[in-house]
């Protein structure tokens, strides 16, 4: 059964931005959510409120929240992996 795939107003906001390579890059990997919202190569992040988990595509990480009873996957973050982790 598929995950209900949310962005917030920040990371859509990151994801306008990015170049077309970048952006489809993203894009695949955010689709991929849909279905198995812990890919392999997904990290589970320490120190966050809730659990934070990290996905790469490429330069880029998203960052993002499962809530497993209502089937949501709540992407709170895109950046380069430079800048993201940065509060």
């Amino acid at each position: 059964m598929k995950y209900t795939v949310v962005l917030a107003r920040d990371a859509r906001k990151e994801l306008d931005l990015l170049s077309k390579q970048n952006f489809i890059r993203v894009a695949r990997k955010i689709d991929e959510l849909e279905e198995d919202p812990r890919p392999p190569g997904c990290v589970k992040l320490k120190g966050n409120d809730g659990d934070m988990w990290r996905v790469r595509a490429g330069d880029y990480r998203i960052l993002y929240v499962i809530e497993d009873v209502l089937r949501i996957v709540d992407i709170r973050k895109i950046g380069h992996r430079r800048d993201v982790y940065k509060r």
